[in-house]
């Protein structure tokens, strides 16, 4: 039989990631959600991204949001950037907790920010030494980590390859991304086995899509593998605007009441989760 973890730490992405894949939707109700979430015993939560509103027009309003929002003791509050100015707004916001993203698959970077994956770890090398500099730490997230809709599989050496990179350039934590809900425990199972081999000491974070039915499947092959850090959305609202058929990340609820029924705590209502 298994042995889980006695406590499971879950980020809630809703206010952010949830969000940016879907209609534009008005800042008050931003606003709502966000505080919403803020009262249901999460203790991180990921709350907008600094990034230009021709890229992601539904962050246009991500300063007012961040400004209106009321911040729960006790809840640790991200923002994520795609490159240096995003990090300077970010950080006169008032964030120190950031992330950034680059992807493993060279084709998805590409689509994502239109430069290649070297390209995008060349700043974000310079965008860590500047959110340090400011005293805040950096996550940096790997997106198509366990496959991407344009190049199928990425091998889990390059993964790995990546976070030798971030971590010698300073990252704080690092983050693996289902993009497209690619992942199934085989792929989880792989990927988190190198990494650890390579870093055995590094926070390790992951955030899985829906999209096949594999999500809580995967989340307990993490837990097995000793991963105990993972996003979710509430409702599963999301995706990645730049990844065909990327919708539905895992829902928080969901994953909520699995790890409850297993005894492992998450610090959270799930009543007051249903109703945010």
């Amino acid at each position: 039989m298994a042995s889980w973890p006695s406590s499971v730490s879950l980020r809630e992405v809703g206010p952010r990631d949830g969000l940016q894949n879907e209609q534009p939707v008005p800042t008050e109700a931003k606003v709502r959600l966000l505080d919403a979430l803020s009262a249901t015993g999460v203790r991180r939560i990921e709350a907008v991204s600094f990034v230009h509103p021709r890229a992601i027009p539904q962050m246009a309003d991500a300063d007012e949001v961040w400004r209106r929002a009321r911040k729960a003791p006790g809840v640790r509050y991200s923002a994520l950037v795609p490159n240096r100015r995003g990090a300077e707004r970010a950080v006169a916001a008032g964030f120190r907790e950031i992330e950034v993203v680059v992807s493993a698959s060279d084709t998805h970077n590409r689509r994502n920010v239109n430069r290649a994956t070297a390209e995008s770890l060349d700043e974000i090398a310079a965008v860590i030494a500047l959110l340090h500099e400011a005293g805040a730490s950096v996550e940096v997230i790997i997106a198509t980590s366990f496959g991407c809709p344009y190049e199928g599989d990425v091998d889990p050496r390059r993964v790995a390859s990546i976070v030798d990179r971030v971590v010698a350039d300073g990252a704080d934590r690092v983050a693996f991304g289902d993009t497209t809900g690619m992942a199934t425990p085989r792929r989880v199972r792989d990927v988190v086995t190198v990494v650890r081999e390579r870093h055995p000491d590094l926070p390790l974070l992951l955030h899985f899509h829906n999209t096949r039915g594999t999500a809580l499947a995967n989340i307990l092959t993490a837990l097995e593998l000793g991963v105990t850090e993972f996003d979710a959305s509430v409702g599963g609202l999301g995706g990645c605007p730049y990844a065909p058929g990327a919708s539905g990340n895992v829902a928080t609820e969901e994953v909520v009441h699995m790890l409850h029924d297993m005894g492992v705590d998450t610090g959270i209502d799930l009543g007051a989760l249903l109703e945010a």
